[in-house]
């Protein structure tokens, strides 16, 4: 099915899919987070404290993808 040295892990990624499924629903509060920091950014520009909500917003909407990663490294095949 795979090759000995491919990164291919199918059970660590069913493993990991309810709880990709979790960081999705994070990853769209992140969505939502983010378009409101945008908003207010651009409403006052000088609030430092908006720019780091939007940096993490910006994590959040990533988290999808660092579960799965994670997921898969921790299953050896």
């Amino acid at each position: 099915m795979c090759c000995g040295d491919c990164e291919c892990r199918p059970l660590g990624f069913l493993l990991g899919l309810p709880f990709a499924f979790l960081s999705l629903i994070v990853s769209i509060v992140g969505i939502i987070v983010w378009i409101v920091g945008l908003l207010l950014s651009c409403i006052c520009p000088c609030c430092l404290c908006v720019t780091v909500i939007v940096e993490l917003a910006l994590e959040l909407i990533k988290a999808p993808l660092h579960v799965m990663e994670w997921f898969t490294s921790q299953i050896p095949c």
